[in-house]
């Protein structure tokens, strides 16, 4: 077995096999499986809260404005193009979807400050890392999954998840654990992908080892909504 210090290059492995074009665009992007948690952490942190205000700030404009640009392709688009449209914006996650779901939530070990770490453990050991979530996310994918949510963001195919410290960049939001991720599909067999995930297999092990935090819900009904931002590769 695999030490649990190991965990982190052992996931960005077993990451590396996720299909292409439906997987998290995540691995490759962040760093190319450096560690963000390290030398000027402090600073990084800052200039990504600074830079996530100022997205706030600029999101409600850029939502009003896409709102005009569809209003003017449905008055201008040809009848006759509007099944396909509709179609490619279903497979591009730029409609809301419904139905039963699994939600997935995932969090750091509790631990007071001051309190000694387990032989052979490092603290790294006792938070979430992106592979984590990546890993969750690419088993969704895998089983079936006709939408998937991070948090409140709606997840496709180039979409990308940043580490920064213990925190997670998302469309130029940072959020903190738990991370709540939430696929819309047949739930067995997404709950069947998830126990077939290698990634998921590892954390489970801190789970039980180091009392991370792990919860799977059903969700009867729910809906994902649309994908606001832009479709390029981030």
């Amino acid at each position: 077995m695999r030490s649990f210090s190991k965990r982190t290059k052992t996931t960005l492995v077993t990451g590396a096999a996720a299909l292409a074009g439906f997987l998290f665009v995540a691995s490759g992007i962040t760093a190319d499986g450096t560690n963000l948690r390290t030398g000027g952490l402090e600073d990084l942190r800052s200039l990504v809260l600074d830079r996530a205000n100022k997205v706030g700030a600029l999101q409600s404009e850029v939502d009003t404005l896409a709102t005009e640009v569809n209003d003017l392709s449905i008055t201008k688009v040809d009848p006759a193009l509007s099944s396909q449209i509709s179609k490619l914006e279903q497979a591009t996650g730029l409609t809301p979807v419904s139905g039963s779901a699994l939600r997935i939530s995932l969090d750091d070990a509790p631990r007071e400050p001051g309190d000694p770490l387990p032989e052979g453990i490092v603290p790294d050991d006792l938070v979430v890392h992106q592979q984590d979530v990546q890993s969750v996310v690419n088993a969704m994918w895998r089983g079936g999954a006709t939408a998937v949510q991070v948090m409140d963001q709606r997840i496709i195919s180039t979409s990308a998840i940043r580490c920064v410290g213990n925190t997670l960049l998302l469309q130029g939001q940072v959020y903190s654990p738990p991370f709540v991720v939430t696929a819309i599909g047949n739930t067995s067999e997404l709950q069947q992908a998830l126990n077939d995930e290698p990634g998921v297999s590892l954390y489970r092990e801190y789970v039980e080892r180091l009392n991370l935090g792990w919860d799977v819900s059903i969700l009867n009904q729910t809906t994902i909504p649309a994908w606001q931002g832009s479709i390029e590769q981030q």
